[in-house]
């Protein structure tokens, strides 16, 4: 049996799909958004476009030539439009900003947290899946790693552990690496991540000899096939009784229920795969991927965690 493709939205959410098929409103929605995340984070503080104009005046041949893989072949799903940039994940503009923006988004999260509801999101991540694996990982994947905000975090949770960021996007792992040399030049001692540039669903990397992968805010960006593959491919990875842990949005979350029409348009402009994510039955997905019954807990009003152990197929 294969989990079926149920991407059938809600009646919401059709009409702003209707409203996103008109070009000139997409890009008008896609501009707002933008323009609202920016505000909202020069407004608690987060210096959005000084910090990232400070990025694009550096040179940055030297880290992406480092880390890029120039015969890989990209996903058709990956060249698209992803938050409210026209070329996605492939380009320095989405790179240098990606910090500030994950600052801004996760502001809202908690309140009281402001600028520092990030890393409380990362936090609360990180003590179910040590609540949950009894045993530290040594070996760790982490899919989807983007300028590796995530590869750093787990790795200062598991600081002995090796660490093995993958991503898609040449550019993220160049400011990837430039920030390794930060945190090492801080630090000699400090263990860093590795970085490949390769997909996440054929890393390339050695079967069963990994203890843990990681996939944090990722599914969400991903049609069901692609998710359903990078699913078998972190099953190959791991060895038996390792696992497989999920952070991302909540479907089942009141918030995105109750989340306004005008809201709702301004966040599915920026998310093209958003319908495919909230209708993925994703306890089926990773059963039929080679996992055990997966446990999901709220790790924030509008976040889940996913914890689901790779058992003999």
């Amino acid at each position: 049996m294969t989990v079926s493709v149920n991407t059938t939205p809600g009646f919401a959410s059709r009409l702003v799909n209707g409203v996103l098929s008109i070009k000139p409103l997409a890009d008008f929605a896609k501009y707002k958004a933008r323009e609202m995340m920016i505000k909202r984070a020069e407004k608690i503080g987060v210096h959005w476009i000084k910090d990232s104009q400070a990025l694009l005046a550096r040179n940055w041949e030297q880290e992406l030539l480092s880390v890029q893989n120039p015969e890989l072949v990209y996903p058709e799903y990956y060249l698209t439009s992803f938050h409210a940039y026209e070329k996605g994940n492939m380009s320095w503009e989405a790179a240098t900003e990606v910090e500030s923006a994950a600052r801004a988004v996760h502001a809202t999260i908690w309140p009281e947290a402001g600028a520092k509801g990030d890393a409380k999101l990362r936090s609360s991540y990180h003590e179910i899946v040590k609540s949950q694996i009894a045993t530290a990982p040594q070996n760790i994947v982490d899919l989807g790693c983007s300028v590796g905000m995530s590869s750093f975090a787990i790795q200062d949770v598991y600081p002995e552990a090796k660490v093995v960021g993958v991503d898609l996007s040449p550019y993220f792992l160049a400011i990837a690496q430039y920030r390794s040399q930060q945190r090492k030049a801080e630090s000699a001692e400090q263990k860093s991540p590795t970085w490949l540039h390769a997909a996440a669903e054929s890393t390339g990397l050695p079967g069963n000899a990994f203890d843990l992968v990681s996939i944090f805010l990722v599914c969400h960006e991903l049609p069901q096939s692609a998710t359903m593959e990078i699913f078998r491919e972190a099953r190959r990875l791991l060895r038996e009784g390792g696992h497989l842990t999920i952070m991302d949005m909540n479907p089942k979350s009141e918030i995105y229920a109750k989340m306004p029409p005008y809201i709702l348009t301004l966040l599915k402009s920026t998310e093209p795969y958003l319908d495919q994510y909230f209708t993925l039955d994703i306890d089926r997905a990773l059963t039929e991927s080679g996992f055990a019954k997966p446990t999901i807990t709220c790790n924030s009003p509008r976040h889940r965690t996913i914890v689901a152990e790779a058992i003999n197929s």
